[in-house]
């Protein structure tokens, strides 16, 4: 009777393992579907610019309505995440932002463009808090910073998305080539989603190992009942901050990389789409190695060296007086923001469960609130080479919330 025990618990455990790697498999999907998403509308931007005839600060109002429908719903996903599970939130919020990445080059004024664009960005919001609240729980119960490689799909999708956004540019109107990726995204989600569903989310193996008894339902959701008390809140909200100053940079380079390229530097349309393909580039090289990075370097020296290098790549980026040393400095700077919002989400997570990851989100998607109409207006009053430097000072801000608050952090 024990050895059947044994043999029963053994195949469990390989049940298990089983469970984790195809979890892995479909999270790894819909990270790199927001990514290549994401990517397909930004850089269609300069395009749907031209077609509402709005100017560089009344653009950056309009792309406010992304940052302010995710920062809107964010906390909301978070409490949704503890009711339903992230899973189900997950495949949910996938088939909307689908769906609502057609709508912006239907629109033929700024008003318009900034309404669909809070829908977008509520279901762009949403997935994020979703799926790395579901990649927390992978994380803990695999018990490895492997949350690096899953934003490494992001950006690997940002890369692949961007790419063929300048591949189509000069032959698929934005309308056809956004509608092409609600088919994408609407398929994938379908085909992934199935994977997710299936699959409940895993527990950290410390949670089971001491309470054998536990009833099903708190495994299901092991950091749904997480209260963090002030201390952790703090915590919480500084890893929040780092997320900031990181997203603003993402945004910006999403944002205002490709009219940075073509306005001032003379760049051709499809060589300014290349512009912030070379950054998800970089990023996806560095979240690649992100594991192995932190568990050699460790989160301080992560973090503080990532913010240092993506300072100095965006001065090079930003005020570079060629094409192709911008492009140089956009890689550095991809390369150095590369860990910092995903180490900055996942310890949130870790702290305070879907409800940190959503705090911390949040706190990140304000920099993308505060980006696009920041640079709009600091490009008008003086240039956008000039505006995007603000992206070097807070990424060097991060650097320094990091180096401050180590000992805290630790």
């Amino acid at each position: 009777m024990p050895q059947i025990n044994k043999a029963r618990s053994h195949s469990a455990v390989r049940g298990s393992r089983s469970d984790l790697s195809r979890l892995r498999i479909a999270l790894t999907v819909f990270f790199a579907l927001d990514g290549f998403i994401f990517a397909g509308w930004v850089v269609r931007i300069p395009a749907i610019k031209e077609r509402t005839g709005a100017s560089a600060s009344t653009l950056g109002l309009a792309l406010l309505g992304v940052s302010a429908g995710a920062v809107i719903t964010m906390m909301l996903t978070g409490r949704l995440c503890g009711r339903y599970g992230t899973h189900r939130v997950t495949v949910a919020c996938a088939v909307l932002l689908s769906l609502s990445v057609a709508l912006p080059p239907l629109t033929h004024s700024a008003v318009a463009l900034g309404t669909v664009l809070l829908l977008f960005g509520a279901a762009y919001g949403s997935l994020n808090v979703a799926f790395n609240s579901a990649a927390v729980d992978l994380v803990a119960a695999l018990r490895r910073p492997i949350m690096p490689s899953f934003h490494a799909a992001f950006s690997l999708g940002g890369m692949i998305g961007a790419g063929l956004g300048g591949l189509v540019a000069g032959s698929l109107s934005p309308v056809r080539h956004l509608f092409g990726l609600t088919l994408i995204g609407l398929l994938v989600t379908a085909v992934a989603g199935r994977t997710l569903l299936r699959i409940q989310p895993p527990s950290a193996p410390e949670d089971t190992s001491h309470q054998p008894s536990a009833p099903k339902d708190t495994t299901h959701r092991p950091s749904a009942s997480r209260r963090p008390n002030p201390r952790t809140r703090g915590l919480v909200i500084t890893f929040g901050l780092i997320a900031l100053c990181t997203a603003y940079g993402e945004g910006a380079l999403a944002d205002w990389s490709a009219l940075h390229l073509e306005h001032d530097l003379d760049a051709a349309p499809g060589v300014a789409a290349v512009g912030y393909s070379c950054f998800a580039l970089a990023m996806t090289i560095g979240r690649l190695t992100g594991t192995r990075l932190l568990e050699r370097l460790g989160q301080t020296r992560t973090l503080v060296g990532g913010g240092t290098t993506a300072a100095l790549g965006m001065l090079l980026g930003a005020l570079a007086p060629s094409v192709w040393a911008a492009l140089l400095g956009f890689m550095i700077t991809g390369l150095g923001l590369a860990n910092l919002f995903p180490v900055a989400v996942e310890r949130a997570g870790r702290l305070a469960g879907p409800d940190g990851v959503a705090i911390a989100s949040t706190l990140g998607y304000g920099g993308m609130l505060l980006g696009p109409p920041a640079i709009g207006f600091m490009a008008d009053w003086f240039s956008l080479p000039a505006a995007l430097t603000s992206v070097a000072a807070l990424a060097a801000t991060a650097a320094a919330i990091a180096l401050l608050t180590r000992r805290a952090a630790g």
